[in-house]
């Protein structure tokens, strides 16, 4: 199971559903809890033009502000951690966008699992920036938290998102602790015949996970490509799955690159927590 978990805690939205998935999985674990919080500054080049001096007091005052967000964001998880009973520690950070992406992106790399906020495509927010660059910066598997997530984190019926890529058989490696302790799994494919290689079909998936002693079964959709996420998230809501597992399409924002189209309309819609790798 993980022990070592990274929790990014959202400074411009609620962080009520991450932190009350993080905190529930730390519990269940026994795992340590670290949460990072960062109020990213913004540069002050529009003010060079009023002189050393002003630049340094807006710097300062837009300094003073970014660490108040972190601390009051840091305070509400703090709050929950401590009535659990779990270990963790809090970190706020202050830096400019790029810096705050580069050392979360950095400091994920030696955790076990990274807990962030679904991204707001409809609203410009470092908070969905940030979830969007763990995912591409830190190596390893990343768990989005729908905003309409609220209470205990249960991972008890794993719906696997198949298309015998690479980057879906390392989600699948990278979701092994879950898949291991699930009550069921469901291996969810997307026009099998004509996107599913041979060699890695669902059938093969199948038998693999065989060995965890998991109940397992497949089952196929045939759909427009237009209409794959709202299948999977229908699937999703038919077999009462708690926890989607897939492989994330795409590159970093702050790279001025964009999100696979179903990765994109899955972090969108969610509505279940979901683990990706990339």
């Amino acid at each position: 199971m993980y022990k070592n978990l990274l929790v990014n805690i959202p400074t411009e939205c609620s962080p009520r559903p991450v932190s009350d998935g993080a905190i529930s999985l730390a519990a269940r674990c026994k795992a340590q809890l670290d949460a990072v919080a960062v109020g990213h500054e913004v540069p002050n080049m529009p003010f060079l033009a009023e002189g050393g001096a002003a630049v340094a007091t807006i710097s300062k005052v837009e300094h003073e502000m970014a660490l108040e967000r972190a601390h009051a964001a840091l305070s509400i998880f703090e709050a929950e951690a401590k009535g659990a009973g779990v270990v963790y520690s809090c970190r706020a950070i202050t830096e400019l966008q790029a810096e705050a992406a580069a050392i979360l992106g950095a400091t994920a790399r030696l955790y076990d699992l990274s807990v962030v906020a679904q991204p707001d495509f409809g609203r410009d927010s470092f908070d969905s920036t940030l979830a969007q660059e763990i995912l591409f910066q830190s190596g390893g598997p990343v768990l989005f938290m729908p905003h309409i997530f609220r209470g205990s984190f249960s991972a008890g019926r794993i719906g696997i998102c198949w298309d015998g890529s690479r980057l879906a058989a390392r989600a699948v490696r990278d979701s092994m602790p879950f898949l291991a302790g699930a009550e069921t799994i469901t291996v969810i494919t997307i026009n099998a015949e004509s996107s599913v290689p041979a060699d890695a079909s669902a059938p093969h998936l199948e038998r693999y996970l065989s060995r965890l002693g998991v109940p397992t079964k497949i089952d196929g959709v045939n759909t427009e490509k237009a209409n794959i996420q709202s299948s999977i998230l229908s699937l999703a809501a038919d077999e009462s799955i708690d926890l989607l597992v897939m492989g994330s399409y795409g590159h970093s924002r702050l790279k001025e690159t964009v999100f696979g189209g179903v990765t994109r309309d899955m972090l969108e819609s969610m509505t279940v927590p979901t683990l990706m790798s990339h």
